[in-house]
């Protein structure tokens, strides 16, 4: 009988690639059993294999899982947000170039607690924009602006107080609160990167909003005076900028509106600064009347609040329109008050600085002895606070004073052709002494007995 033949089989070295392989086989959960040597019992051991998504964890990086993310769970507007915040830092940094400094700052993408914060209230954000609930969505964006508090991350800081004012204009039930807080918020924003203009633009809708509310912040401070006082610093400051370019009536007109803020907000110490700025501003223009009129303002309020710092500076401007005016022996009282104030109240620096303009009005006059007087008290009194470029000047002051209180007599003495004279000229020359310059002074005025 003839045998069977069968067809032969064709063995695979390596398995079929379509075949479901054992690796992927063991997705699920099993146990495997290995012999413990020690006891001869059998140990069971679980593996747990991962999914897709954790897999994922690893392969790709955290700003591409936080989009993906978004996206499965629903959150389209937020992953718009968070994808275009990552273009434009990195458009801003290629704009910038390689020698800026944000060439050299970490991006978003390598600080990972930010990333997670930007979904975590993006999704909030976005979650409680569809409910119509815009205190939450207020709330969010404020949160991440506040969040964003290191310099480089400001403009990060900017754009979400942008968006919590858009959030907050749709708010309805808080008599325009949050708007008003959220335009504060933008216009300090503003104020620190020097820009006046937006943030006076702000502020102003901010002092819009207050009026006639009895809002209040952390503080106990009431909205109305926060804007008060945040306008009157955005003025002033705008108004240094035209004293700067010599444009006074400008900056008169921006003095005034900062001066009636301040008493808008009742608060006499910022009036009284706010006069003193103002009159400053008219004696730069010329107008010595009524730079009188406010720096007197100025005086009064600092007398009423016994601020004795401010009632010296408010003398010693005074002085300067009345010496403007010829008012020669009225500046001169007012300079003393200034001195007198400082002695009093122990200002040391500042009766350093009242010793020089008494030595300088004096000069003025030539009544160089007077002046060689303050003069020396201001040098000694700026070598003990060792405030060196105050000794200088009063060094080249005191030499000046000296030279000329010195300078009559010894024309004088020099005229007078004598050999006795000579030689004693000759001897001041080589001293210098004092007891000298007092008999040059002694001989000078009995040859002059009229002056």
């Amino acid at each position: 009988m003839a045998s069977a033949v069968f067809p032969r089989q064709k063995t695979r070295f390596l398995p079929d690639i379509n075949e479901k392989s054992p690796v992927k086989a063991s997705l699920q959960r099993k146990e495997v059993k290995k012999p413990n040597r020690g006891s001869g019992e059998r140990e069971t051991i679980q593996t747990t294999t991962m999914n897709a998504g954790e897999i994922a964890q690893f392969r790709y990086s955290l700003h591409q899982n936080l989009c993906v993310s978004m996206l499965q769970e629903g959150f389209p507007r937020s992953f718009k947000e968070f994808f275009s915040l990552l273009q434009r830092w990195k458009a801003d940094r290629l704009a910038a170039g390689p020698d800026s400094k944000l060439w050299l700052t970490r991006s978003l993408e390598e600080q990972p607690h930010k990333l997670e914060k930007l979904k975590e209230h993006l999704t909030r954000a976005e979650a409680a924009q569809r409910a119509d609930q815009y205190v939450e969505v207020y709330e969010s964006h404020l949160s991440l602006a506040k969040f964003f508090s290191e310099p480089e991350d400001m403009w990060l800081r900017r754009h979400f107080y942008k968006l919590s004012l858009e959030a907050a204009r749709e708010v309805k039930m808080d008599s325009s609160r949050r708007e008003a807080e959220a335009n504060a918020h933008l216009a300090h924003l503003y104020l620190e990167r020097g820009d006046l203009e937006l943030a006076q633009e702000h502020f102003e809708m901010f002092h819009h909003l207050a009026v006639g509310q009895s809002w209040q912040d952390e503080s106990g401070h009431t909205h109305l005076f926060r804007s008060c006082e945040s306008l009157c610093r955005v003025y002033t400051l705008l108004a240094q900028r035209q004293l700067q370019c010599r444009e006074y009536v400008a900056a008169i007109q921006l003095l005034k509106q900062a001066y009636e803020m301040t008493k808008e907000a009742g608060d006499k110490k910022m009036e009284g600064e706010a006069a003193y700025r103002l009159g400053l501003a008219y004696q730069s223009m010329g107008n010595q009347t009524t730079a009188k009129q406010f720096l007197n303002i100025f005086m009064e309020i600092s007398t009423a609040l016994g601020d004795m710092e401010s009632l010296g500076k408010a003398y010693k401007a005074i002085a300067k329109s009345l010496e403007s005016e010829d008012k020669i022996s009225d500046a001169i009282e007012h300079l003393q008050k200034y001195h007198e104030v400082c002695q009093e109240n122990n200002q040391h620096e500042n009766l350093q600085d009242a010793y020089m303009c008494l030595g300088s009005i004096h000069i003025s006059q030539a009544q160089y002895e007077r002046s060689c007087e303050y003069f020396t008290k201001a040098f000694e009194m700026a070598c003990s606070l060792d405030l060196k470029p105050c000794v200088q000047k009063a060094e080249v002051c005191l030499g000046i004073a000296r030279a000329h209180s010195v300078l009559r007599a010894y024309t004088t003495h020099l005229q007078t052709n004598m050999p006795t004279n000579v030689c004693t000229l000759i001897s001041w020359k080589e001293t210098r002494e004092d007891k000298f310059h007092e008999m040059l002074q002694e001989i000078w005025k009995g040859e002059n007995p009229d002056l």
